[in-house]
């Protein structure tokens, strides 16, 4: 245990160490004084093409911004006539929002005179208060954001611009695509240093004259691309919504390869190939992604766009074993599981302590979920979300099975990685008189309490019974101690459009779906309750629903067997 304990505190050490001199160092090169111009990038002669935007645009956004309503991450501002960028802001995700200009595409959709001029009147405003200082927008995920927006949106900028605003323009993009060469690669790990790559590759292809910097941004590209997309299509962070996010930058920029009539490079090419699975993977029918490790609502019209490039279109895989998921599928009956360890720490600040949660879905209704992380204000729910509690698996004493950074100096300095969670995991699949049958342990309860959590799931071949079984059994030794505290609770969230309503024998509730179908729930030796839960997940913010919890002792009743099974459809 004591050598347990050192090795974590060396490894936190070195997280720390690490991550503050990234940080140090950015800061110093970001600064107007620091002679930073390790990489040359010429100002190019003119920009050869503009790269496809993927994300959909809102026009009617464009008449807001125009009326000097600015909202952004759940926050509104209203300008009264002052420049967005002289306001302070509500929110640091505000301000992100802001700075890295993403709504330009709004504009770029109302595709009206005005929006045009706003737009331009906008980006030639950050231009002259030096919005590149700004401690926000100097931030390098931010920036390459910025840099890819405004390429993707410079003819909406540059239509109609005098000779001056375009060179201003030109010079001040130039400037921060210099800047992302340099500092991009002490960027946070994960998605922030796979955007600083992304931003380099679109510009090294877009602006004329950068030869240089296109060998450079290729490099770098492959080597994020090679690390951070798992062999099986999963991203590092395990998040499934990075799938998506991801996927709307590498798409364009596959095509801004051929329209230099250049060879895209095959780890570019791999990813796309690799990643376009995943996304059918953790899919449910009704079209919503699974609520693991970050992943908020579904952005319908952005997978929509993405699924349009996806010729496969074949059966969803049902395993994952780099990325850590298994997906089992029956007769429209469908059942994801995490059943993976946390991500390495340097990318663990969005991972969740959901080791052995799972999500139910039977047809078009979502049954089983997990509470998942809202689109605004995560900051806010983030500490809670990321709570075992907030996920369909069991809780030890009431406590998650990972350990955040929480609070205190350490919080400001490198955020709230994971700093401990499950480390050894075995999962078993295999077929039983026609059924799939899955089962798989953690170790995340070890350490404090001295327990595994084992849990299965078998999915009959007509998709209308699931049987599952959580065990927890000792870490060490053949018994648990008198004294050892083993309290448990199992948790099944519930979607919020399903409506349970417990049976008269205590052991039993009826769930009723919003198609009239309905689902039994039924653990013959626990009895179960309705508690209020809550989805952050929901597409129109988080909403209130239900989950059903069995607790016990382990030392009592170490082995908990439960059943999910279709009873009959209502009509009318």
């Amino acid at each position: 245990m004591a050598r347990d304990l050192h090795a974590d505190r060396a490894r936190l050490a070195l997280f720390v160490t690490q991550f503050g001199w990234h940080r140090l160092r950015t800061r110093l090169m970001a600064h107007p004084l620091f002679p930073w111009r390790s990489t040359s990038v010429p100002v190019p002669s003119r920009l050869l093409f503009a790269p496809h935007d993927l994300r959909t645009g809102d026009p009617t956004r464009a008449s807001e911004f125009y009326a000097g309503r600015f909202a952004f991450a759940g926050k509104v501002v209203l300008t009264d006539g002052v420049s967005p960028f002289e306001v302070e802001p509500p929110s640091r995700e505000w301000a992100e929002e802001l700075m890295s200009f993403a709504w330009l595409r709004h504009m770029q959709a109302a595709g009206t005179p005005i929006a045009r001029a706003n737009a331009r009147a906008l980006v030639g405003d950050w231009i002259g208060m030096r919005g590149h200082r700004m401690p926000i927008a100097s931030s390098p995920e931010v920036m390459a954001r910025r840099v890819i927006s405004w390429l993707t949106q410079s003819p909406l900028v540059l239509q109609d611009a005098d000779p001056s605003f375009h060179r201003r323009f030109i010079r001040s993009l130039t400037s921060q695509v210099r800047m992302l060469a340099n500092i991009g690669a002490d960027a946070r790990d994960g998605r922030p240093r796979l955007a600083c790559a992304l931003a380099l590759a679109f510009a090294s292809l877009c602006m004329a004259d950068q030869t240089r910097l296109m060998k450079l941004a290729q490099k770098r590209l492959v080597d994020e691309l090679d690390r951070q997309i798992l062999a099986d299509g999963g991203h590092a962070s395990r998040n499934p919504g990075m799938l998506v996010e991801v996927l709307l930058d590498l798409l364009p920029l596959r095509q801004c390869f051929g329209a230099r009539h250049m060879p895209p490079p095959p780890a570019l090419l791999n990813a796309i190939d690799r990643m376009m699975p995943m996304l059918r993977f953790f899919r449910h029918v009704d079209g919503a992604f699974a609520h693991f490790n970050g992943m908020g609502p579904t952005p319908a019209d952005w997978l929509a766009t993405v699924l349009a490039y996806d010729d496969a279109r074949g059966r969803p895989l049902s395993n994952a074993p780099y990325s850590g998921y298994q997906r089992m599928e029956a007769a429209g009956t469908v059942l994801i599981a995490d059943t993976g360890a946390p991500p390495p720490m340097p990318l663990s600040h969005e991972a969740h302590a959901g080791c052995l949660s799972f999500e139910m879905s039977a047809g078009r209704n979502r049954i089983v979920v997990n509470c998942g992380m809202p689109a605004t204000a995560r900051e806010e729910w983030r500490a809670v979300a990321r709570q075992t509690a907030a996920h369909s698996t069991a809780t030890v004493e009431e406590t998650s099975s990972c350990r955040f950074v929480t609070g205190g100096a350490l919080m400001r300095l490198c955020g709230t990685p994971i700093l401990e969670g499950p480390a050894e995991l075995h999962v078993d699949r295999s077929e039983r008189g026609g059924a799939d049958v899955l089962r798989a342990s953690h170790d995340g309860y070890a350490r404090r309490f001295g327990i595994i959590h084992q849990r299965s799931w078998r999915l009959s071949p007509d998709g209308a019974r699931v049987d599952g079984e959580d065990l927890f059994r000792v870490a060490q030794g053949e018994e648990f101690s008198a004294d050892q505290p083993s309290g448990y609770a199992i948790r099944f969230h519930l979607h919020p459009a399903v409506q349970p309503s417990r049976a008269s024998d205590g052991h039993s509730v009826i769930l009723k779906l919003p198609d009239g179908e309905r689902w039994a729930f039924a653990a013959p030796d626990s009895a179960v309750t309705i508690e209020e839960s809550i989805m952050l997940a929901a597409g129109s913010g988080p909403r209130r629903t239900a989950q059903l919890v069995i607790t016990g002792q382990a030392r009592e009743v170490p082995r908990v067997a439960w059943t999910f099974v279709r009873a009959k459809s209502v009509k009318g």
